[in-house]
């Protein structure tokens, strides 16, 4: 049997990534959210989310652009849940653990979750916003 061995290049983030979307993508719980809502253009985007990883992971410095924005504009066209984190933080966890062993392999797992969490934090603020009544007429069907 082969060892598993550490995230140490951008190839190995490139890896990581795809196989990662390769699960969100056709998952029954959160894979709609990237197909329908998103419109993920897979082959634009791996190099973006491979570069983020790659600066988290390896120091490297080639990410330009904020992560948090794209989330905000999604979450205004279906509302993230805990839930969808939840279920992204599972399947990057065992993709994570399919592939790699060692420190950076942990820093990707933990390092995710620190994202979701501050992401869903952010999100979730916004998300009474959007469902609280303005100061104006509030229109509703009945019957």
């Amino acid at each position: 049997m082969t060892a598993i061995g550490d995230i140490s290049t951008r190839e190995d983030c490139e890896r990581l990534v795809r196989a990662f979307y390769g699960r969100a993508l056709t998952d029954p719980i959160i894979g709609w959210l990237f197909t329908d809502i998103a419109r993920l253009d897979l082959e634009a985007h791996v190099p973006k989310i491979a570069s983020f990883w790659e600066t988290v992971l390896l120091g490297a410095d080639t990410y330009r652009g904020g992560a948090f924005a794209p989330h905000a504009m999604l979450h205004m066209k279906a509302p993230l849940r805990r839930g969808h984190f939840e279920r992204w933080l599972s399947l990057w966890r065992a993709t994570v653990d399919e592939l790699f062993a060692g420190d950076r392999a942990d820093l990707a797992k933990s390092h995710a979750n620190r994202v979701a969490n501050a992401f869903h934090g952010r999100l979730e603020p916004m998300s009474a916003a959007m469902a609280a009544p303005s100061d104006g007429l509030v229109v509703t069907q009945h019957g």
